[in-house]
């Protein structure tokens, strides 16, 4: 009798040290999900002193460093004074891309303001800052 209860738990501890096991596949199929497959250049930028009445265009670039091709789906102003323009067609793997804002310095005095963009690689849209003063 006392030798089944000791196979028996012998069993039992066997059988648990298995499930504890995590295979190395899936660590690595997890961190690969997590990690951004876009890598921007920059994400703010400050253009100092701009002169009043004349646009300034700020060109954001990044690279897909994923597998498959990334599609920029929206990009917007936070307001009405920055216009903005991006690339249209699909960025495929190790390639680069831009997003441009042009702010309309139209009054003087410091700003701050946002571009955000939104693709196909990551669920969380990208907010990129523009700062500066107009003189």
């Amino acid at each position: 009798m006392k030798i089944i209860k000791i196979s028996m738990l012998a069993l039992a501890l066997g059988l648990m040290s298995f499930s504890a096991i995590v295979p190395v596949k899936t660590l690595v199929s997890k961190i690969e999900a997590t990690a951004s497959t876009i890598v921007w250049k920059v994400e703010t930028v400050d253009v100092g002193e701009i002169p009043q009445g004349t646009p300034k265009a700020i060109v954001y670039e990044f690279k897909n460093n994923g597998k498959t091709a990334v599609v920029i789906t929206n990009v917007q102003g936070s307001c009405g004074c920055t216009a903005t323009d991006y690339t249209k067609e699909p960025i495929l793997p190790g390639k680069t891309a831009k997003v441009t804002a042009t702010y309309n310095a139209a009054n003087k005095g410091a700003f701050t303001k946002t571009v955000t963009v939104t693709t196909s690689a990551e669920t969380a849209p990208k907010i990129l800052t523009l700062k500066g003063t107009v003189i």
